[in-house]
């Protein structure tokens, strides 16, 4: 059962989840992939509280988290959440801050997206931060807040910010997060003015992050990481195979968060 804002997930520690990441675009040619795929989902406020045993924080590992690969670089990215938060005019995600990420393997990481779900007190969303980097080494959040918040239910933001050399900076995400107490899905689809252009999602069945989780993971997969830059190549130099047009790459965003 999807967890709604009247029936938030029940507070644990960290966790991860073991599933598939799933790619489809529609036009000019189709092409489609899937992967298997882990990633973690942490509780940043208890995380802060109450270290995690099994979770290698800030410092080399075979499977690490660190906060500088988030926000703007520091090494605190929940206090750079708050920050933005309050910025934002958003002073009620007091409760629990989940970072959905992928985490580092044997150092390395690319993130193409990670998710911030911003809990009020009470368990319910106050917002959620999508955090996108490019393969330029740049990074854009777009913030999702207001009335119409809530697991399950369809949100959209402006495209902004350049990702894909296969993809104009145009049109519009359509987003889609759910979460129950053992499974979480994020679903992003990129139109534009024709209508549906990308269709992608990550998926996992979640359990508690602990040593023998995470030596399932390293071994299970132990290029994950690498993978994922791999991917992103490899379909590039296939999209080019079809002749999918090719877009020079943008100057940034000024700002650098979208609501």
């Amino acid at each position: 059962m999807v967890a709604t804002d009247s029936g938030a997930a029940p507070r644990v520690g960290a966790l991860i989840a073991f599933g598939q990441v799933r790619h489809r675009r529609l036009r000019p040619a189709r092409h489609a992939f899937s992967a298997s795929t882990y990633f973690l989902l942490l509780p940043m406020r208890r995380l802060r509280a109450q270290p995690e045993p099994a979770l290698r924080r800030n410092r080399f590992g075979w499977l690490s988290f660190h906060d500088r690969d988030h926000g703007d670089g520091r090494d605190d990215a929940l206090g750079w959440l708050d920050e933005l938060l309050r910025a934002e005019g958003i002073d009620d995600a007091d409760g629990e801050a989940w970072l959905q990420t992928y985490p580092r393997v044997l150092g390395y990481a690319f993130k193409p997206v990670s998710f911030w779900y911003c809990e009020r007190r009470d368990g319910t969303l106050a917002a959620i931060v999508a955090e996108v980097n490019n393969t330029f080494g740049e990074r854009h959040c777009y913030l999702l807040a207001g009335d119409g918040l809530g697991w399950g239910r369809e949100l959209a933001a402006h495209k902004v910010f350049h990702v894909s050399p296969f993809c104009r900076v145009a049109g519009r995400y359509r987003f889609r997060f759910m979460r129950a107490h053992d499974r979480c899905i994020a679903r992003v689809d990129h139109d534009d003015e024709a209508g549906p252009l990308l269709e992608t999602s990550v998926s996992g069945r979640l359990e508690p992050l602990t040593a023998e989780s995470a030596r399932r993971a390293i071994f299970g997969m132990p290029l994950m990481t690498l993978g994922v830059i791999a991917r992103i190549h490899w379909h590039a130099l296939r999209l080019w195979a079809k002749r999918v047009p090719f877009f020079s790459k943008p100057a940034p965003p000024q700002a650098f968060t979208t609501r």
